[in-house]
């Protein structure tokens, strides 16, 4: 039996336990960490486009003014994965700005 020392890539935080395993079989962590801004991450990623790193390039090509097929191109993904990566990005409208504009 190994033991595999597991760190939030988040938060850099050792305090993880498992929860539970993806459709493909790849065990999920969860990060107990109440600083943590996101809970649950695997350490195996099957799909590239969800590597965190792979979306923070996204988002700076994004910024460069690099289009979507373009981006997708020079990331070996999909352009789907790009278009769904900035679509996340953008947050809807607050409360405040909702009743503006109903005005």
């Amino acid at each position: 039996m190994t033991f595999i020392a597991v760190r939030c890539p988040h938060c850099q935080s050792n305090q993880i336990v498992k929860r539970g395993k993806t459709a493909r079989g790849t065990q999920r962590y969860l990060c107990q960490n109440t600083l943590c801004v996101r809970g649950s991450f695997l350490l195996d990623y099957c799909n590239r486009g969800c590597l965190p790193d792979v979306k923070q390039t996204i988002i700076d090509m994004r910024l460069n003014a690099s289009g979507v097929r373009d981006t997708a191109r020079s990331l070996p993904i999909c352009p789907n994965t790009v278009l769904r990566e900035l679509k996340n990005l953008s947050s809807p409208p607050s409360q405040s700005a909702r009743s503006q504009l109903s005005r």
